[in-house]
């Protein structure tokens, strides 16, 4: 019985849920890895992806590097990737952990700190689920708007990502 709750414990972590959402995303400020606070709104006129992840998550452990790709691609045309950790880095043990995960990926762009899940919380109230899949990614247009909400992480789903990132930046 504990392996069968667990397989389906993991499997609910692979399974993806992408749709279309609509409303302004609440204006936060989280502490950045790269040493300076990174408040949203002071992003507005670029495309952003807010991706939800942590350490322990093995499906966030494989979609950060295939960020960083689609963030070297398309940075130019005004796009940009905020990876919300959602683990208590006020620890030193998990703090290093998520300093050795950057530096052994070569994450270049900003890792935001949520150690009170403000932010999480913020957003459940709008519109992802009470423990939310992990990854969770929230594509925000130019205009500060939610777009697309994409659950989950499976190999390939770079592809619907860049399809959603290409269209925002047309617009």
């Amino acid at each position: 019985m504990r392996i069968f709750i667990l397989a389906l414990m993991f499997l609910t972590t692979l399974s993806v849920n992408a749709k279309e959402i609509s409303g302004e995303m609440p204006d936060f400020t989280l502490q950045s890895n790269q040493g300076s606070n990174v408040r949203l709104n002071e992003l507005r006129g670029e495309v952003i992806m807010l991706n939800f992840w942590a350490t322990w998550c093995g499906p966030c452990r494989q979609e950060m590097p295939e960020m960083e790709k689609l963030y070297s691609k398309y940075k130019k045309a005004g796009f940009t990737v905020l990876a919300v950790n959602v683990e208590d880095s006020s620890n030193n043990k998990t703090k290093n952990e998520i300093e050795k995960f950057i530096n052994d990926n070569q994450l270049s762009y900003p890792i935001l700190f949520d150690n009170q899940k403000q932010v999480v919380t913020t957003l459940e109230d709008q519109f992802l689920r009470k423990n939310m899949a992990m990854p969770t990614t929230v594509f925000i247009d130019r205009n500060g708007n939610t777009r697309f909400l994409h659950e989950g992480y499976k190999a390939g789903d770079e592809a619907t990502h860049k399809k959603y990132i290409k269209k925002l930046i047309r617009e």
